[in-house]
């Protein structure tokens, strides 16, 4: 094993136990202790842990990354399919705005070669990650709305985000959800990405929104908005047929993917 792959482990390890000690390392590595508080150093200024007196403990910010990226692994087959299907609703000189969340970052990560050219898609997200991708596009058109930089979920909100989307008409809003019910209609977990979800349906001509199988039947904490001011949901084909006739009866097109 080399460094490299020793450090992996260890911030591993840290993260699941929230605990760990220098002695504990260098006897399951077989390296001396310091070797290992060189890990330790390496590994706290990627934020990943911190050091005390003798170990290191894990940190929110390690934790959050850790959370990203189970949500992101979570139903990952079934966001591929989604997001597949979502490009239908995308087309050459649109304006799109693309929120926070991990299902409409994977649309953005399967925008073909020919919505990729200069000038053909403009893109409007508070999202960071999906900045990240479309970062490495030829000369994207995109644009990163300002406001408060909410760690948890990698995305700008507040009032600067709610007035930079003042400005703008886009013709198509791709929203993610934590959850929906016929009641709330779509919900996520924080107050500031259900005010920014507001904002970027009103301000746009069509609202499509992208979720799991997983999210129906499941009420967030605080609604975006309800069914009937959605136009296309997006979901697996393992949603409850029940869940998708009352969409339907609220007059959203429905798409299993």
């Amino acid at each position: 094993m080399n460094a490299r792959e020793r450090r992996d482990e260890i911030a591993r390890q840290v993260l699941d136990r929230g605990r760990i000690q220098v002695t504990e390392l260098t006897q399951q590595y077989g390296v001396t202790d310091t070797s290992i508080r060189h890990d330790l150093a390496l590994l706290e200024d990627m934020g990943l842990l911190r050091r005390i007196h003798g170990g290191a403990i894990t940190t929110s910010h390690a934790l959050q990354m850790a959370e990203r990226s189970e949500r992101m692994s979570r139903m990952a087959s079934e966001k591929k399919r989604i997001a597949q299907a979502a490009l239908n609703f995308l087309r050459p000189s649109q304006v799109v705005i693309m929120d926070s969340g991990t299902t409409v970052l994977q649309l953005g990560r399967v925008v073909p070669p020919a919505l990729r050219r200069p000038g053909a898609l403009r893109m409007v997200t508070n999202s960071i990650p999906l900045v990240e991708e479309v970062g490495t596009w030829a000369s994207p058109n995109l644009l990163l709305l300002g406001g408060i930089f909410l760690p948890e979920h990698l995305a700008t909100v507040g009032p600067d985000t709610l007035e930079g989307l003042k400005h703008i008409t886009a013709h198509c809003a791709f929203l993610g959800c934590d959850g929906m019910t016929e009641e709330a209609g779509i919900t996520t977990a924080h107050p500031l990405i259900a005010e920014v979800g507001r904002a970027m349906a009103a301000h746009a001509e069509k609202v499509v929104v992208l979720a799991d199988s997983s999210k129906l039947e499941r009420a967030g904490f605080v609604p975006i908005i309800p069914l009937n001011q959605l136009h296309v949901f997006i979901t697996g084909r393992e949603a409850p047929h029940e869940v998708v006739a009352q969409m339907r009866e609220h007059g959203v097109e429905v798409i299993l993917a």
